[in-house]
């Protein structure tokens, strides 16, 4: 869709704003706004702050860049009380985060609340319409934060927003772009949840190919077998039904007491937190330990075509496979480390782990309190072993469809950068004044009305 521009501009006196149109009038925010506040934190060692609280007070990690509907935390009327500097804003306020690691944040609040010292508010009686201002800030984000000051956490304070000059027309012309905006960022955002939506299903249609591959084979009329696990069903006739300890040469779990070895120099101290979601590790990101050399240095260092899992903490069952190992490296101990033998390729097998087979057996080892895998756990996982040959033809099919389903996702993604790319677009140019949306918000009016 393309809109036209206003008939005739004139110069706005921002010199990043550049032309407006005609019958726009610039403002500071100082001099618009009735109300411009923030709030504070009440200390947090006095219960009667916080207990049984009723108060919405918003932080900045509720803002939403939409409109507030709730927040996270209540204060009681003694802590707003106690607190000049905290005051209730009412429903319909424009909130922003000053700084952080939400700076820039927006939201419009859909209650009364009272708001910490990191967000600033825009409220009371104003020229300027709360809901175009909202969208004024969400197309000029960037620009804002370019009037950030600070180093380590940059901040954009009360004083720097009061001076922002925002150029607008009348109310029902703001009234009526907001809306305009409104319609068409639901439209876009639509999309973008259709384009998450698709990517959800290829990684769904990514670990069902896995995992049919990996316990079914390729040849869909090969004769099969019960492959003793209820959950499973048949196995083709031919695989071996084994358990890990049957196929590894080796396995073991990392040092413990070994993070105190941790330095700048060394050689790389492999964690849980190194291996990524693509069956690899980022070397490049690992930290590094001083070894000694003892039998702890000899078991714990990895070696090209070892599977490493992980045994503990947030990635539990998390797989990698390593390559290409570039230097000397050893695991930790929330690691477990197979060197598989000559019966099983290692990329088959970190496969056959990283699949619906290997994920569901180690949840179930976890089940009820249990928090974590045994080495034991991981000796008994069952592997599903073709022969070495049809090992590699099953690779080579992952590959391809891996392949295939890697450019779907990259396609979905490069999708939702262009929507949001022209969501933003869209926006800036609509409260600028850059292009004429009028008659489609008039438009748009007159659909609601008939509704």
């Amino acid at each position: 869709m393309s809109f036209p521009r206003y008939p005739k501009y004139k110069p706005s006196g921002v010199e990043w704003l550049g032309d407006v149109p005609e019958h726009w009038e610039t403002w500071k925010l100082a001099h618009a706004f009735a109300l411009i506040g923030s709030g504070t934190t009440p200390k947090t060692d006095k219960l009667e702050y916080y207990d049984g609280g009723e108060i919405p007070w918003i932080n900045t990690g509720d803002l939403n860049d939409g409109e507030l509907d709730d927040c996270g935390k209540r204060i009681t009327g003694k802590a707003l009380a106690d607190h000049t500097s905290l005051r209730m804003y009412p429903a319909g306020s424009l909130l922003i985060a000053m700084y952080g690691a939400t700076i820039g944040k927006l939201a419009m609040l859909r209650f009364p609340a009272t708001v910490n010292q990191a967000c600033c508010v825009f409220s009371g009686t104003s020229p300027i319409v709360s809901k175009f201002m909202f969208y004024w800030f969400l197309g000029l984000r960037q620009q804002i934060l370019s009037l950030a000051t600070g180093g380590g956490q940059p901040n954009v304070s009360q004083d720097i927003l009061r001076t922002v000059r925002v150029a607008c027309p009348e109310d029902d012309e703001q009234t009526a772009i907001a809306a305009f905006l409104d319609r068409e960022t639901l439209k876009i955002d639509s999309l973008v949840t259709e384009q998450r939506r698709l990517i959800e299903l290829l990684k769904e249609k990514r670990q069902a190919v896995i995992s049919h591959a990996v316990t079914k084979g390729l040849n869909p009329h090969a004769p099969t077998k019960p492959s003793g696990i209820e959950w499973l069903g048949d196995v083709p006739e031919h695989w071996e039904v084994l358990r890990i300890k049957t196929v590894t040469s080796f396995l073991t779990s990392g040092p413990r007491g070994w993070s105190e070895r941790i330095a700048d120099e060394g050689s790389l101290f492999i964690q849980s937190g190194d291996l990524n979601d693509a069956l690899g590790i980022e070397f490049s990101a690992s930290k590094r330990v001083q070894v000694n050399d003892d039998a702890e240095t000899t078991r714990t260092r990895l070696f090209d075509g070892d599977v490493v899992v992980c045994v503990t903490g947030a990635k539990t069952g998390n797989v990698a496979v390593c390559t290409n190992v570039p230097e000397v490296a050893y695991v930790n101990q929330h690691l477990c480390l197979i060197r598989p033998n000559d019966h099983v390729l290692p990329m088959f097998l970190a496969i056959l782990l990283k699949s619906n087979v290997g994920l569901t057996y180690f949840d179930f080892s976890q089940y009820g309190l249990k928090l974590g895998l045994s080495l034991e756990d991981v000796k008994n996982a069952p592997v599903f072993v073709p022969p070495l040959e049809e090992q590699k033809q099953i690779l080579e099919h992952l590959d391809k469809q891996s392949k295939m389903l890697d450019t779907l996702t990259a396609e979905a993604q490069r999708g939702i950068e262009l929507l949001q790319e022209r969501r933003t677009a869209l926006i800036s140019a609509a409260v600028t004044g850059k292009i004429d949306v009028r008659e489609f918000a008039r438009g748009s009016a007159e659909h609601s009305t008939n509704r």
